[in-house]
Parts: C-alpha cells; structure tokens; sequence
C-alpha cells in the first residue's frame, strides 16, 4: 500500500491508534454508527403511543438523553475508555522520533490507507517523522522555531526533566470520583499528537495567524503595505477544506480536514437551522483538556479592514476528559452576535 502526508494528515492512513486489537476498534466503530443512525418510523409511533414509557422524575430523561448525546458525539464516555490504553501512560524516554517509530511499526494497518476514518495519534507520529527527514533536523527543533516565529514564546514541549515556568499540574478523577493528581507519564513518543505544552494567549496566536493568513487575500489595504500571512491563504484553505470518508467526534456536522476539523457554512431552508463556518480541533492527555476554536468572519467582497476578522476561542483545562468544543462554540457565538449588534 501507499501511505502518503494527506491521508496521515488526515487520518486516513489506516495506522492504528492506541487500541491494538484490530476487532475491538471495528467494534467501536460499529457502535458509532449504529448511534449516529437516526430512530426507526415505528419506534417513534410507539413513543407517541405511550408504549414501554416508564414514568419517572424530569432528572432520569435528562440524564439518559445526555448518555445518548456523549455516545453520539464519542465524547466523555469514550474518552474515559481510551485512557484505559497503556500506551497513554508510557514513561520510557525516546531520544528522536524515529525511534518512537518502532511502538507500532510492526502493527499491521487497520484497513486500506484511504478507504476509512480512524483518529492515529501515531500517524502524526509517522508525519514528524517526514518533516524530520525532510527538513534535515530534529521535529523538535524545527517546531520550537516555528512557534518563535509565530511569537508563541510560552509554548515549549513537555519534557519532565527541564524546569518550566508557570507549569500546571494535572489531575484526574479516581475510580472513587475523587480529584487526585495524574499519573507521571513521558509524551516524547508523540510529539506531534500531544507533547507540547503552551498557554491560552500562545494558541490564541497560533488561530490569529491562521486566520490572518485565510483572510489576507480577501483584502485589499488602503496604504498597500499589507504584510503577508504565515501561510499562503490557498495553504489556509485546503487544510479548512473538508475530505471525503472523514468523520469527527465532537461535532456531528463536522468533517475532518487537514489537522483540524471543520463544519461548513449551511441552511437549508428559510427560518430554520443556519450553520456557520467554523474550524476547531480539541485535544485530551492525561490529566488535561483543551480546545482551539476558529470562528471567521463572514466578509463582502473587498473588505477593507484589516484581518484577522471573527472570533477565536481557546480552552486549556488541567484536568482529564473534558468536552470543551461546545462551550467554545457557544463563547464564539455569543462575542459574534455582540459585534454585529454593534
């Protein structure tokens, strides 16, 4: 087979992600779209009928309507499953990695690269790799001025050895439900899936300057000295494009793209649901939560204020397994209907 960057990019690859048993990830993945399905005619005939309704007090319906919401969106109760893997919890230290290649090298792929959706923490892994070899030094040197040049001066990666200001501890819940400080784990296997460490105010750099350089081509600067994004907008747009096969699992009217998800601007019918175009991308390590979310503004042609325009929302939570997308979403909504009341 051929695996190339886009389908790693993507999660498309086929590599696995920390579950090894091949039939136990089909199984999950069965699950998932079995949930996704919407509900049978005559189920819904017996609901309006009255048939097989227990009686209960307000809290029951809601507390299995939002087990049925977190099955759907695979959030809090599959994420507390997948930090049962013991791969999240590795202390070995890995000098390259090229060297943490070898955790899954040998593994065979889950299904045909390009044929279905699988989230691989270890794909991005394999893409570190590429831009390793390709770039001619070390992932971790290369991200480290990426994030100098983007002026993110607070975000290093999560080496547990060096002494890094303003470090936050990191907590989980116990099997008992109390709050108790997360396990030492070492994250130099993954890097790119989930080492580094940073700040609100570094990320909220980080969506400035995507969403500076996607909108940079939309506008035309009055003085004539507009500077240029970090990306090319065309670069911005393909990896906000959304690929065929992919599937996202904290918002179901979201496709995967190129390293982020997205939802596309959509309404079908006059007065009804209206969806705005959004990119975002969560992220889980044990003991911590976060969430990146971008919000564009929708511009007229020849725009004539300087980007970046719309709203950017970033989550960082010392703490285990936590949905944070809709919050941000709903933050990004509020600021939105505030600027265009003004």
């Amino acid at each position: 087979v051929t695996i190339t960057t886009r389908l790693l990019v993507s999660h498309l690859s086929g590599i696995r992600h920390y579950e090894k048993d091949i039939a136990k990830v089909k199984e999950e993945k069965e699950k998932a779209n079995r949930a996704l399905k919407p509900t049978k005619p005559h189920q819904d005939k017996e609901q309006k009928e009255g048939k097989g309704v227990e009686k209960a007090d307000p809290a029951k319906p809601r507390r299995e309507h939002d087990g049925e919401t977190k099955s759907r969106n695979s959030k809090a109760g599959r994420r507390d499953k997948e930090f049962e893997q013991e791969e999240y919890y590795l202390k070995e230290k890995f000098e390259s990695v090229i060297e943490s290649l070898k955790i899954f090298k040998n593994d065979p792929l889950i299904f045909k690269p390009g044929s279905q959706f699988l989230y691989s923490t270890h794909g991005f892994t394999l893409l570190s790799a590429v831009v390793e070899r390709a770039s001619g030094q070390k992932f971790t040197d290369y991200m480290l001025k990426m994030f100098r040049d983007l002026d993110m001066l607070s975000t290093v990666q999560d080496d547990n050895e060096a002494m890094i200001y303003n470090r936050a501890r990191c907590y989980v819940y116990n099997k008992k439900g109390r709050l108790v400080n997360a396990p030492y784990v070492d994250n130099s296997y993954k890097w790119a899936g989930g080492g580094f460490l940073s700040s609100v105010g570094d990320l909220l750099k980080f969506g400035n300057a995507l969403l500076y350089s996607y909108q940079a081509g939309q506008f035309k600067s009055s003085t004539g000295k507009l500077l240029p994004g970090y990306l090319k907008p065309g670069t911005v747009a393909m990896m906000w494009t959304p690929v065929p096969k992919t599937e996202v699992s904290w918002d179901r009217d979201g496709k995967y793209a190129m390293a982020w998800a997205v939802v596309e601007k959509k309404q079908e019918c006059g007065c009804c649901r209206r969806q705005r175009h959004y990119t975002s991308h969560t992220g889980g390590a044990v003991g911590a939560s976060s969430v990146l979310l971008i919000l564009p503004e929708e511009l007229r042609p020849g725009a004539g204020a300087a980007p970046p325009r719309g709203v950017i929302v970033t989550i960082v939570c010392n703490m285990q397994s936590v949905s944070l997308n809709s919050t941000a979403l709903k933050i990004a909504r509020e600021f939105d209907k505030e600027r265009q009341a003004q």
